[in-house]
Parts: C-alpha cells; structure tokens; sequence
C-alpha cells in the first residue's frame, strides 16, 4: 500500500505541476496582452470604479442532505483494517520461462481479460514489503495491506471480507478519528470462504457505534446507495451510485454469491466495507469489481445483507463456522434445454454425477433423475435447489420430489455437512480442526479431473489434465506458483489426465528432486501453457 500511495502522490505532484504550467503559460499570455492593451490606451485616463458593487457572501443554503446525513451516521462504524503477512520464498513462485504475450514483464494477469475471479478481489493491496533474508537474499517477506469492515455489535465485533484478513499473521483496526497511531489487534471469530465473509473482534474497552443492517430483499434496481470504505488507503470515503443488478453470479459454478451490482465507486480497499441504503441501512457488503485495470470502471459487487445476517449469526455460535446443508449431487451451472427434451422433463435439476455413498446415493438418486422439489416447495434451477437444501441442517431428513423415466416420484433424503461431504474440493477443515487428507500430500494441493461438462463450462480445449481446486499456503505447490483454476497437464515430461494419474506420479517423488508442472494458466481457453517448478523439500 504504501508503494501506491507514493504513486499517488507522485501522480498528484505531476498533476500539480502540470496545472503550475498551465497558469503560468496564462499569467504570461496575460502580461502580454495586458502590454498591448495598454499600449492602445496609452494616454487616456483611468475610469472610476466608484459604481461598481461589491460582492458578497450569500448566507447557508440547506441543500438536499440526506447523503451527508447517512454518511455521518454511518461513518463511526466503518474501520479501517491493516494487515500483515508472511510470504513464504516470494520469488519461489515465479513461472519458469518468458512472460506470454498479453503479459508484462512481472507475468500477471491483469490485463487477461478471462482472469480469475480471485484475481479481481479488491481487498488487500500490497505495500513494499519487509526485507529478504538475513544474508541479503530472497528470505520469507513482509507484506501489508488495507481492507474495511463495518461494525454491527457495540461490544467490538466487526463484518469484513475473508480476503482482507486471509493468512494475515496480524490484523489491526483503526476507528474512525482516532489518531494515526491509535489501533486495535483483532482476533478473527470465524470465516466463511464460500461467501468470502469474515467475522473479526477488537477489545476497545468501552461500546462501539454499530451500523444497523437492513434487508437486502428490499431493494429495487435502481436505488440510491452509498459505499463507505477506504479505497487505497482514503479512510472514510463516501461515494454514491444506484444498484444496477440484483442476483449477479458472476462465477460459473460458484455457489453461494448472488452479489448486488452496484455503480457506486469503490477500489482496492474498500473491501469489507458497507453499502447503504437511503435509511442508513447496511445492505450489503462491498466484495468484489469486474476490471481490466485494477481500478473502479462503474462494476461492482456487495454480498446482500440476508446472505451477511445469517453467516454471521452461524460464525459467532459455539462453532464459529457455517453449516450447510448437501445431498451429494452435481448438475449443469447452466440449464440446458437439449437435456430437458432428451430426459422428458420441462423444468427442474437434472442430476449430472452423484457422489459416491452420498446421501442422494443412499436413496437410490441416479444420474439422470431431476429433482423437482424439495420439502414441497418447486425447484426450477440449480440456485434454487442449492438454496432450498443448503439451508437445510444436517442430519434432516427432506423429502424430494423427482422424475425418472417419465414418471413422478418422491425420495426421503438425509442431509449432510456440504463442508464435509466436499471437503477435498473445497478445502475445508474436517471434524477436530484437521486437514481434509487430500491436502496432505507431497505437494500440498487439491485437484480434480476434467469431465466433459467442466470442460463444456470453462471452454477448455480438451478433457486433459486436472484442475488445481485448492493450494496449502507455503506448500511447495504454493512456493512454485500454482494456484486455483490452473490446470495440470503434466509432472516431469509425464502426462497427467485424471486424479489416478497425479497421485500415482507425485507418489513417486521423493525430497530433493526436481518436479516441473506442465501448466495452463488459469483463465486461458487455448493452448497456452507454462512450466512451474523446483525442488522438492
């Protein structure tokens, strides 16, 4: 961050000085031509300026101010969250090879156009860092970055993003007009990846002002809303806009983030922060920007406050974690009408893949059928079944209404722990506070096999290869640069085409040895691939 506050200020000082010349080139051309003017009325008396009116100052005109008023009310609640971290080998992770052609020199992706969405998160900015090691090279690495957050609980408990606070070593909050050197460590209370929340706490010894949250449901395209954050590091910036979009899933596959769009500005640091209606409602969260550039061009995202409400309600239980509700089931992101003609059905979920000993393979749930309610209550679309069973507490039993075959039926079910259930893919914590055992391999990363349908979905040219779903932080397929969304093709010249094959080759590697991925880059649709590699510790 402090990197780009510098840049900053170096932009303004130019702008400073471009503006320095343009009144310069004025007051020159003025001098100029107040000679000739002068000139041509050489001689001729001064007129008396004894009629002219002087001007004055009108009394305070009370404008429109319900933004001021909203902004003052809200303010007090919105911090500003610092963090710190360890990068593990920070050059480690650099791609072996030249950069590709829409690349600059450093090999990032933020003039991809098809760039992850992780990459176009807008929490943490980097600062310049800490030192290298202490022989002067390349050691673990410093890094600090600024996010916000909002306070919903006068006893010190703050809604904020998961990526702001994401493997921070410490996390420090500063309230609104307290000096600069006045800030609070907060512990983190609980997480939520799927939603990108994050609840966390500071003790500041006396009660906190606590925004009030509003209901999401309520709000119409078209409304004002204010965002209120930090952007680059601006504490207490307020900017207005109107919410564009409602139920924006903005990632094929990724469940759990139906995002209100907003043209509001918001940048790198607002992250965290509220988005409030014209009663002074939090309604949402700022979560996210679509950019090629960085920076705000008029795109962007808050997680609705229902979706906040009841994560947040679930992160400070007992617990501190969110439960939800699965079946085992699979189906198409995308309604498919060709599917629906071929299985007989006009609306509904038609299942793709059932896990195995999953509790919708427990009860005879076959690829094919589509589920066509639950408990009930219709289902039309996948989101809509996600929503309906998720909601739904493990170890419950609902009924769901399906067709084979033509013919209607209804199946009872018992629902599971999704985080369970999908623990490899998600890479979440198993029961006890252990990793899932799919991370704890020899390259410390989660992947899965290409299906048709996967491939179908993120335009892959082929069915090769497995797909990174999960990197263990300071893992060696951390330290190399792999990372979610890219794609393994092969490990040491040997073709790699389904999860036997990966784990049969990493099996094979031992301490010492060099291991080079054969890589396509997340986001890229064509051929392009990349080598990542080192040695194995």
């Amino acid at each position: 961050m402090d990197r780009q506050v510098s840049g900053f200020r170096q932009r303004m000082n130019s702008k400073r000085f471009a503006s320095t010349l343009v009144v310069l080139a004025t007051l020159t051309l003025g001098i100029l031509i107040g000679t000739v003017v002068s000139a041509g009325v050489k001689g001729k008396e001064k007129n008396s300026s004894s009629d002219a009116t002087p001007l004055t100052i009108p009394n305070p005109v009370q404008m429109s101010n319900q933004f001021s008023q909203i902004a003052r009310q809200l303010e007090p609640s919105v911090v500003n969250i610092n963090t710190e971290s360890t990068i593990k080998n920070p050059h480690g992770g650099r791609r072996m090879g030249p950069p590709g052609p829409d690349e600059g020199p450093g090999g990032g992706d933020e003039d991809n156009p098809f760039q992850d969405f992780f990459n176009r998160f807008f929490g943490g900015q980097p600062g310049q860092g800490g030192q290298g090691g202490p022989d002067g090279g390349m050691g673990d690495m410093r890094e600090r970055s600024l996010g916000s957050g909002v306070i919903v609980d006068s006893k010190g408990y703050i809604v904020t993003n998961n990526h702001v606070v994401d493997k921070a070593d410490r996390i420090r909050v500063k309230l609104m007009n307290d000096p600069a050197t006045v800030t609070y460590d907060a512990t983190v209370i609980g997480v939520d990846k799927e939603t990108d929340l994050a609840v966390i706490k500071i003790d500041a010894k006396k009660p906190l002002p606590a925004a009030k949250l509003g209901n999401s449901e309520s709000m119409s395209v078209g409304d004002w809303v204010l965002a209120i954050g930090s952007p680059f590091g601006l504490e207490e910036t307020v900017t207005a806009g109107i919410v564009s979009a409602k139920g924006r899933n903005i990632v094929p596959g990724r469940q759990f983030e139906s995002f209100i769009q907003t043209d509001a500005a918001i940048n790198p640091g607002n992250s965290g922060g509220p988005l409030v209606n014209m009663n002074g409602e939090v309604i949402g969260i700022n979560t996210a920007i679509f950019t090629s550039g960085g920076g705000y061009q008029g795109v962007g995202f808050a997680m609705p406050s229902n979706t906040v409400v009841s994560v947040y309600n679930q992160l400070i239980g007992p617990e501190h974690k969110v439960s939800r509700g699965s079946i085992g089931v699979e189906f198409n992101a995308v309604p498919n009408p060709a599917v629906q003609r071929v299985y007989g059905v006009s609306s509904g979920v038609t299942i793709a893949n059932v896990t195995p000993n999953g509790p919708a393979d427990k009860a005879g749930l076959k690829t094919g059928d589509t589920i066509t309610a639950v408990n009930g209550k219709e289902v039309k679309t996948g989101d809509e079944l996600v929503a309906e069973i998720s909601a739904l507490k493990p170890g419950t039993t609902a009924k769901l209404g399906y067709v084979r075959g033509g013919k209607n039926m209804t199946v009872d079910v018992t629902i599971a722990d999704r985080s369970k259930l999908f623990a490899s893919r998600l890479g979440e914590q198993e029961e006890g506070g252990q990793e899932a055992k799919p991370q704890e391999s020899k390259f410390g990363v989660t992947v899965r096999g290409i299906t048709q349908d996967l491939a179908d979905r993120y335009k892959f040219p082929d069915t090769k290869g497995v797909i990174v779903q999960d990197v263990k932080p300071g893992g060696f397929a951390d330290n190399v640069g792999l990372g979610r969304g890219d794609v393994i093709l092969e490990i040491n010249r040997q073709p790699v085409n389904s999860e036997a094959d990966f784990r049969k080759l990493e099996s094979q590697m031992k301490n010492g040895q060099d291991v080079v991925f054969l890589v396509r880059p997340r986001g890229q649709r064509d051929n392009t691939t990349v080598f990542m590699g080192g040695s194995l510790e």
